[in-house]
């Protein structure tokens, strides 16, 4: 269920399913969280929607380790303590990056403080101006996608396989199904955490901003998700790429089978305008 403060929507793992579906002046906004099947334990992904001004807002994907201790917690505490952030500070277009870095430092304190290990991964969108901006740590994705299907913005997993494809050394579909998938440099909840920030990228009239985490990408390949979110009716977007990675994970469907909790947002801008002086392509990229 979305718990609410001044707005913002919060997705913490209390039900099998969640989902919302809403437009804000900011723009068009759709969430999906599903406990992972047969799963007895609680959904250890949470999520975010906190808007930020009157043309901003600021999306969030946690996903809680697990196999160890209070990654539900901890999941919970990264989005909790980035609302508590946002919702207190005095923002401005010029210390909201400040703003968002302290608050996934907080973060990573009040889960270190827990004191049981307990780790998240953490993906943030800053969309303001026009533009995307991602914060992330670990392997959640963030992705901006053209209305053509180019992708515009992706983060980059800390990770063995997410390096590895950035290198070359492995391609997207044999990522998906590596042994070493499931591994972690970088978690918050780390003496040593490190806040990767993206540059901002413009967003045209018809792009697509996806926040998820894995499994979504362990069980549809990244062409499968583009071809899904790229275009068309945002709520069947949601709808038809949650139901893949479900139908994927039960074995009903095949392809890339991992079975784990899932989490998805999904925003596209909120009128047609014209970018002008960006460099970046035209609203059809």
């Amino acid at each position: 269920m979305a718990a609410r403060n001044r707005q913002a929507r919060l997705f913490l793992g209390e039900a099998d399913s969640d989902s919302d579906d809403f437009k804000w002046p900011q723009g068009q906004i759709c969430v999906r969280s599903i406990r992972c099947p047969g799963k007895v334990t609680a959904n250890e992904d949470s999520a975010a929607v906190i808007p930020v001004g009157p043309d901003g807002v600021v999306l969030a994907v946690a996903d809680g380790v697990g196999g160890g201790p209070g990654g539900r917690e901890a999941s919970n505490l990264a989005v909790t303590t980035l609302r508590d952030v946002l919702s207190t500070a005095e923002l401005s277009p010029e210390n909201l990056r400040t703003t968002i870095v302290d608050a996934v430092e907080e973060s990573n304190r009040r889960v270190l403080g827990l004191g049981r290990g307990a780790a998240t991964t953490l993906v943030v969108g800053e969309i303001s101006g026009g533009c995307v901006r991602s914060y992330h740590v670990g392997d959640s994705e963030l992705l901006a996608v053209g209305q053509r299907g180019r992708i515009r913005a992706r983060v980059t997993a800390h990770s063995p396989t997410g390096f590895a494809v950035e290198a070359g050394l492995l391609d997207e579909n044999e990522a998906v199904e590596h042994d070493a998938r499931h591994l972690l440099f970088n978690v918050i909840g780390a003496t040593d955490m490190r806040i990767e920030i993206g540059a901002p990228v413009l967003l045209n009239y018809y792009d697509t901003v996806l926040l998820c985490s894995d499994g979504l990408l362990d069980n549809v390949y990244i062409d499968e998700i583009v071809a899904s979110i790229r275009s068309g009716n945002l709520v069947s977007a949601a709808d038809n790429v949650t139901r893949l990675a479900r139908d994927r994970m039960s074995g009903s469907s095949r392809g890339p089978s991992k079975p784990d909790d899932l989490t998805i947002v999904l925003y596209r801008p909120p009128t047609r305008r014209t970018q002008r002086g960006s460099g970046r392509g035209s609203a059809l990229s």
